[in-house]
C-alpha cells in the first residue's frame, strides 16, 4: 500500500529530472554564456595622450654691457619681472666722472663761453665802426693835404683788421649760440655719457620669470658673463613626444586638456602649434609642441604634464569597446557579432579611435551584439551576458590613461 503511494512522487521526480536534463541539453545547444556589448550610438572622442614637460621658447641670458661692481641684486630665482624692472645696480666710477664732465662742459658753454663770444662780437663790431669812421676821416684829410699818404694807408689797414676781427667774432658767436654746432657736440657727448651710465642699472627687457642667477653683491662683472636667465612670460609651451603611429591623426590647431603632475586637480588648455618634421629613429617618436596662452601662474619650467589631445569627435557614432576588436589592421578589424544565436566573425571598417571605444563605420548596426571574448569559433552558438560598456570617451577627456596602440 505504501509502495503505491510513492509511485506518483517517483513520477514527479522523474519528470523533474527529465525537465532538468532537457534544460541542460537546451542550454548546451544554445552555447556558452559569454560577455558581450550591445552596439549603440554615442558621442565618441578620439584622443592622443602623452606626457611632456613645460618649457619656455625664449630664455634670455642677461649680462652687463660694462665692467663694474655689483652694488645691489634686486631679484632672485622665481621672481616675476616686467619690462623696465631693475635687476642689478653696478658701480662704474669712470662712467660717472665722464657724465659729470659732459654736464659741466655744456653748462660752461651756456653760462660762460657763449655770453663771452657775444660780448666779443659786440666789441668787434664797435671797433669796426670806429675804424670805418677813421678811414673816412683820413680820406677827407688827405684830399686837403692835412695828413700824409702814409697815415691814410695806416687808417685803411686798421679798417681791414677790424673787418677781419668782426667776422671772426661773428663766426665764434654763431658756433657757440644755442642749438648750433658746439652745443650739439656737447649735447651728444652728454647723451653718450648718460647712456653709458644708464647701463649701470641692468633692466628687464620683457615680462618673464627669473630662472637662474649667477651673481651676488660685490661681484666684479664684465661684458660676456651671464648673470641671470629669464624665461619670457608669453612663450610657454609643452614639449611632448608621441608615438609615430599617432602622426596621421595629429594636426595643427587641435586642442588639448593638460594636467600637471604636481597639481592633478588643476587643468588648463593648450593648442597644438608645432609638429616636428622628422622622426626620432631610435625611439620611434615625433616631437610636438602645445602652446599655452595664457599660462597659469603655477606652471614652472620642466614641470611634468599629461596632455590629452583631441584629434577627432563624432556626436553620434556606432561605437564598440576596444576589447571587442581583434586582428586590427589599419582601418579594419574583426569582431564576433551574435546573430540568430550564433557568433559570426565580421570584418568591420573603423573610424575614430578613442581611449576606450572605437567607431565602426561599416559592418554593424545599432542594437547588434558583439562579444568581448574573441576565443570562440565562427558559427558557434553562444549566449550573451550583457556587460556595461566603458565610459564614453567624451567623459574621459582628462583621463591619464594611455591610448590603446593599434598595430
Amino acid at each position: 500500500m505504501s509502495t503505491r503511494r510513492l509511485k506518483p512522487w517517483m513520477l514527479v521526480i522523474a519528470a523533474l529530472l527529465m525537465l532538468a536534463i532537457a534544460f541542460m541539453l537546451y542550454r548546451q545547444w544554445q552555447g556558452p554564456l559569454l560577455p558581450g556589448y550591445r552596439v549603440s550610438a554615442t558621442t565618441l572622442v578620439q584622443n592622443v595622450v602623452a606626457t611632456g614637460r613645460v618649457f619656455s621658447i625664449s630664455r634670455a641670458q642677461v649680462g652687463s654691457e660694462i665692467t663694474g661692481v655689483v652694488t645691489e641684486r634686486l631679484v632672485q630665482e622665481g621672481d616675476k619681472v616686467v619690462p623696465g624692472d631693475v635687476l642689478l645696480i653696478l658701480r662704474a666710477d669712470d662712467l660717472l666722472a665722464r657724465a659729470r664732465e659732459a654736464r659741466a662742459s655744456l653748462a660752461q658753454l651756456r653760462q660762460s663761453r657763449s655770453p663771452q663770444a657775444q660780448a666779443r662780437l659786440r666789441q668787434a663790431e664797435a671797433q669796426l665802426a670806429q675804424a670805418r669812421r677813421e678811414a673816412a676821416r683820413s680820406q677827407a684829410l688827405l684830399k686837403i693835404d692835412a695828413i700824409s699818404r702814409e697815415e691814410k694807408e695806416q687808417a685803411d689797414q686798421a679798417l681791414v683788421s677790424a673787418l677781419a676781427a668782426a667776422e671772426q667774432a661773428r663766426l665764434d658767436a654763431a658756433a657757440l649760440a644755442a642749438g648750433q654746432s658746439e652745443e650739439s657736440i656737447l649735447q651728444e657727448r652728454l647723451a653718450a655719457a648718460e647712456a653709458a651710465l644708464s647701463k649701470t642699472r641692468v633692466r628687464a627687457q620683457f615680462a618673464g620669470t627669473v630662472l637662474t642667477r649667477n651673481v651676488e653683491t660685490g661681484d666684479l662683472v664684465q661684458p660676456g658673463r651671464i648673470l641671470l636667465e629669464i624665461a619670457r612670460a608669453d612663450s610657454t609651451e609643452i614639449l611632448v613626444s608621441v608615438d609615430e603611429r599617432n602622426l596621421g591623426v595629429l594636426a595643427l590647431g587641435q586642442t588639448a586638456v593638460c594636467v600637471p603632475e604636481a597639481y592633478p586637480e588643476r587643468q588648463f588648455k593648450a593648442v597644438l602649434s608645432f609638429i616636428a618634421p622628422a622622426i626620432d629613429r631610435q625611439r620611434g617618436t615625433v616631437d610636438i609642441r602645445l602652446r599655452v596662452d595664457p599660462a597659469p601662474a603655477y606652471l614652472r619650467d620642466d614641470l611634468t604634464v599629461t596632455a590629452n589631445i583631441e584629434t577627432g569627435r563624432s556626436a553620434r557614432a556606432l561605437a564598440v569597446p576596444n576589447d571587442a576588436l581583434f586582428d586590427i589592421r589599419g582601418r579594419q578589424a574583426s569582431a564576433f557579432v551574435v546573430r540568430q544565436g550564433k557568433a559570426r566573425r565580421t570584418t568591420l571598417a573603423l573610424g575614430l579611435r578613442g581611449l576606450a571605444m572605437t567607431e565602426v563605420s561599416k559592418g554593424l548596426e545599432a542594437g547588434d551584439w558583439v562579444l568581448a571574448e574573441p576565443n570562440v569559433r565562427d558559427g558557434q552558438r553562444v549566449r550573451v551576458a550583457e556587460q556595461v560598456a566603458p565610459l564614453s570617451d567624451a567623459r574621459r577627456e582628462t583621463s591619464k590613461e594611455t591610448p590603446l596602440k593599434f598595430n
